[in-house]
């Protein structure tokens, strides 16, 4: 507002002084004029112009003196018009934000707590400052911290991630708004980003809460830059939205998905979904937790770490509906104790209906404990039996040597279970496409190799001789392995 007033004031400046040069310049050529013409004038016109230029001075003199009031004046019908202006233009976006909230989008309170879900412990660990946070933000907030925006939950299906962030709203007793990513992508365009507007104003209009996005790969999938589609325009909208509020706001955004190699770069980036909680298929001792619960208040004779060893694979979803189906054909056979006999025909029926689930016999898990303890002795890093990679070295500017352990890394596994079981076995593609890859780049992008093929056959050569020299320190981590399901660093 002071910016156009002092605009109007200089521009009253500048006409004032253009206005009185003027009138004193032509006065004094008039005047001129007429002192060295006086015998040739003859009528009354040089006396009305001479009159006129007298008018004209004396207006000047009267808006010099009335400078300040003329001034005020043109300020306040200004500001009049400016204010009107804002008015509107704030009755628009208020129009605009009930709009928004007046949608169908209700928040639900959530009953789950960190107590309802079994084998969590590290990713509770994470999770409870997001909890500790919306309980109390002053303790936070007056330090300056500012947690961040969103949490992305990654893992395979089944393993809880839905069940998780329903534990956070619960845990800190807040509104919890849930929606799929599906849910976002509309026929006709504008609607989804119409409804993460909704989405976001409601969540702001509750806070302290949670927005949760299941499966948010249906919407953020990378751009491709080649259109401007409905998905697109969507995401957009997601990433302003983000955008739109700070870290104390008091709303945290949490997503989930098992393919965060699709995800658009914008949504990963620092300040959007930049804290990212890894949940893994569950070990055997998670699995004999879940087992607990879900037979919590169950007449069963059931062995409850015989069934943990037998269920490898399972996530946490397939543990329930086994011990669902078991108890459905209990009641089918008029019994009132669950046995291992109605447990068998129900891990049966999973294994021929469900086959992504890996329910794997002692043979199986024997081979697939090695591959993994290679790959564990190798990089020198924590794994789980059921991981589907291992941890990279992750360079800018990788050297020769970084690139080639990368290779190494991923054909660790299937040559350590070659040495062992002196037996080759088809267990991971991926890892050797991802092999094959970074070794194409060796050869035709960077230029530091001439051959594909003998680079890859000098990797393999070399994993056999070192393997082979530590064959007992194989075994030792495959029996770690097997055991526990999972060999941390301090097993190395």
């Amino acid at each position: 507002m002071s910016q156009d007033s002092n605009k109007i004031n200089n521009n009253l400046d500048k006409n004032f002084k253009l206005m009185a040069i003027s009138a004193v310049v032509l006065l004094i050529l008039f005047l001129y004029t007429m002192f060295k013409s006086s015998n040739h004038i003859e009528g009354n016109s040089y006396y009305l112009g001479i009159v006129f230029l007298f008018l004209l001075l004396f207006v000047t003199i009267i808006i010099k003196v009335k400078e300040d009031k003329i001034k005020a004046y043109l300020n306040r019908n200004k500001k009049g018009q400016k204010s009107a202006f804002d008015a509107e233009l704030v009755k628009s976006k208020a129009k605009a934000f009930n709009d928004d909230l007046n949608s169908n989008i209700q928040a639900v309170s959530s009953n789950v707590t960190f107590k309802d879900i079994a084998g969590i412990s590290e990713i509770k660990e994470e999770l409870e400052e997001v909890v500790d946070f919306l309980n109390e933000p002053n303790k936070y907030l007056q330090h300056g911290i500012k947690l961040p925006k969103g949490v992305l939950l990654v893992g395979p299906p089944g393993v809880g991630k839905t069940l998780i962030a329903r534990a956070v709203a619960g845990e800190a007793d807040v509104p919890f708004f849930y929606q799929s990513g599906a849910s976002f992508v509309q026929i006709y365009v504008g609607m989804g980003a119409k409804k993460v507007r909704e989405l976001f104003a409601k969540a702001k209009a509750s806070a302290p809460a949670i927005v949760f996005i299941d499966e948010i790969d249906a919407v953020g999938k990378a751009r491709s830059g080649k259109s401007n589609d409905e998905r697109e325009s969507t995401l957009n909208e997601l990433l302003t939205q983000m955008d739109g509020f700070d870290g104390d706001s008091g709303v945290i955004v949490i997503a989930a998905t098992n393919k965060i190699e699709v995800l658009d770069d914008a949504l990963l980036r620092a300040g959007r979904f930049d804290r990212r909680v890894h949940v893994g298929l569950p070990n055997i001792d998670d699995r004999k937790k879940i087992l607990s619960l879900y037979l919590q208040g169950k007449n069963h004779e059931l062995n409850i770490d015989k069934l943990a060893l037998d269920t490898a694979g399972f996530s946490s979803a397939a543990l329930a509906t086994l011990i669902n189906e078991a108890l459905l054909f209990m009641i089918k056979n008029n019994s009132v104790i669950l046995d291992m006999d109605a447990v068998e025909i129900a891990k049966n029926k999973l294994e021929f209906g469900k086959k992504q689930i890996k329910i794997l016999d002692e043979k199986q898990k024997e081979i697939l404990s090695i591959y993994q303890a290679s790959k564990a002795f190798i990089s020198k890093s924590k794994i789980a039996l059921f991981d589907e990679s291992v941890e990279k070295l992750n360079s800018t500017y990788p050297s020769y040597h970084e690139l080639i352990e990368n290779i190494k890394r991923d054909l660790a596994g299937i040559i350590g279970v070659e040495v062992i079981k002196r037996e080759k076995y088809a267990i991971n593609h991926i890892d050797l496409e991802s092999a094959s890859k970074t070794a194409n780049d060796i050869v035709h992008k960077y230029k530091m190799s001439n051959s594909v093929e003998e680079l890859l056959t000098n990797v393999k050569n070399d994993l056999r001789a070192e393997l082979s020299h530590n064959a007992e320190e194989i075994n030792r981590l495959k029996e770690i392995m097997i055991k526990h399901e999972v060999i941390n660093i301090n097993d190395i």
